[in-house]
């Protein structure tokens, strides 16, 4: 029997580690929000593509979700944290080689045409398995899908594949594209992949590069009495510092993913009519890593990352760096990840004798000149915040006697010299947990990573015993036993640090008091935005 929503880890709002100033977000039943307005919104990235069924980022999606739904969403209260959008309900099967999908029936797409399994089966099967840079994982082993009518889908899969890993990557690897637009074409320079086509609340109606991409009311919307805004405008500001002024000069309504720089924040929030909020990405957890090249000799020594463990101040980091806007980790599952997240491991405290002990024992003693060896350190240039750690990181290196070459470099030529190149010993990134290990975490470690795949193990680190949890739990259909193998692999993780877990943090989100519905979902920046409304 299908299950009426599906299961998904219940979320815990990371709100303790964050400044008690913070306000929460304005809320409204959303069938007595009021309808119309025109939202305005700060967008500090202009993608090349906006089609999130290829690339499933959040950027992409920053646009792209008002647009394209998926096939389920975050929620807060829905059974096991999720909401049905284009699929209203599923089941996998016992021995894990199908999950049946019962479809939304009467949905259209934005151009008329009517929305049926066909078009799930070719997203599924064209996009999401062979083009996506996170389907590639969760769909790995997907064979075929069978549609029987038009709102079943049956997903078959060539090896059992775990139902909890595919409704947790729902919301952020099922966007369905339209066959009839696609079929046929070379897909990745399809027109319709910035002219979006879609069945969500808002239709794609402009894109004026540099100035703004424009969307408007979808009055087909199958969800009826929505959405509440009649257009929403996302304006590009590059330049994060100018996010605050135009919310307090009423340019614009709304600024999310922290456009607002966290040292304006405690500023800002004592403007009248200015909410700070930071509810809405609990699905959406950033990580601060050290990512480390084993293949120089130094690194491949085990003492020698512990002593770069220990050497970091976690507490620094989190009060100075992110003003206390993010939490420590203790390793590559976040806390506010309680379906997975285990704390019993080992732990490296900030202790600067420690760390000079190890790097002694492992033979790298200090020249005359205080040094012990010299690295490349390559900080990601997408945050203020990664690139203050890289300095920071730096001078904490220099307190053990390793001399750090800072590298800077815009975002084409990091991810070259990182992911490609492995031009590099030590890096700072910001992975995102999205949910599940499986998803986009596994593959930090995992081996055999082919170069060039971004956010992955481009570190040369190997490990048969991890390497063994990851596959088996990627074919574990049981979900406490598939629990239970990663925890496995958060101590083996943090056991033999293949990386650096620093820190974890969520985004903030400011906005005019008048916006209603802000943070309604786990998801909220990357969602549909169709409760979202303006008060008159």
């Amino acid at each position: 029997m299908l299950t009426a929503t599906p299961t998904r880890r219940t979320f815990l709002q990371a709100g303790a580690a964050l400044l008690a100033s913070t306000a929460l977000p304005t809320l409204a039943f959303a069938q007595d929000a009021p309808s119309g307005g025109r939202l305005i919104v700060a967008a500090d990235s202009e993608p090349k593509n906006l089609n999130s069924a290829i690339v499933a980022s959040n950027g992409v999606f920053f646009v792209a979700s008002k647009v394209v739904e998926p096939l389920a969403e975050a929620s807060f209260d829905g059974k096991d944290g999720l909401a049905p959008r284009l699929a209203t309900a599923w089941e996998g099967s016992e021995d894990g080689l199908s999950v049946t999908f019962r479809l939304r029936e009467g949905v259209t797409w934005h151009d008329g045409k009517p929305f049926t399994s066909a078009d799930v089966a070719f997203s599924a099967l064209n996009v999401w398995k062979p083009l996506q840079n996170l389907g590639r994982i969760v769909f790995a082993n997907l064979e075929a899908v069978e549609t029987p009518d038009g709102a079943t889908a049956i997903f078959r899969f060539s090896k059992p594949t775990p139902l909890q890993l595919i409704r947790n990557a729902l919301p952020v690897v099922s966007s369905v594209i339209p066959k009839h637009l696609y079929e046929g074409t070379d897909i990745a320079a399809n027109p319709a992949n910035i002219q979006l086509v879609g069945t969500g609340p808002f239709r794609f109606a402009e894109y004026k590069p540099g100035e703004y991409y424009r969307l408007t009311r979808n009055e087909a919307y199958w969800n009826k009495g929505q959405p509440k805004l009649d257009e929403i405008i996302f304006r590009v500001l590059p330049d994060r510092a100018g996010a605050g002024a135009a919310l307090e000069a009423e340019e614009i309504q709304l600024a999310a993913f922290s456009a607002v720089p966290l040292t304006d924040l405690d500023r800002i929030s004592k403007v009248p009519g200015i909410e700070v909020i930071t509810k809405g990405y609990e699905a959406l957890t950033y990580q601060l890593v050290v990512e480390i090249n084993h293949r120089r000799k130094e690194l491949a020594d085990l003492k020698v990352r512990q002593a770069i463990a220990h050497a970091i101040d976690k507490k620094f980091v989190v009060d100075t760096i992110f003003l206390r806007y993010a939490a420590a980790s203790t390793g590559p599952v976040p806390k506010n990840a309680p379906e997975f997240y285990d704390a019993d491991v080992p732990a490296y405290d900030f202790d600067v004798a420690r760390a000079n002990a190890l790097l002694d024992e492992a033979g790298y003693a200090k020249g005359t000149d205080g040094r012990r060896f010299s690295l490349k350190l390559r900080p990601a240039p997408y945050f203020n915040e990664t690139r203050q750690f890289g300095d920071y990181l730096r001078q904490a290196l220099a307190a053990i006697g390793i001399d750090a070459e800072l590298v800077n470099a815009d975002a084409a030529a990091h991810q070259q010299a990182v992911y490609t190149d492995h031009d590099f010993d030590l890096a700072v990134a910001p992975p995102v947990f999205r949910g599940d290990p499986a998803i986009s975490t596994t593959i930090l470690v995992q081996s055999g990573i082919p170069a060039g795949v971004g956010f992955s193990n481009q570190g040369g680190y190997a490990n048969a015993e991890l390497d063994a949890v990851i596959a088996k739990a990627a074919e574990t259909i049981d979900t406490a036993a598939r629990t239970e193998l990663y925890r496995q692999f958060q101590k083996l993780v943090v056991s033999d640090l293949p990386l650096i877990n620093v820190a974890e943090w969520g985004f903030i989100t400011v906005a005019r008091d008048t916006v209603l519905n802000v943070a309604s979902n786990p998801r909220w920046a990357v969602s549909n935005w169709a409760d979202t409304a303006l008060q008159s």
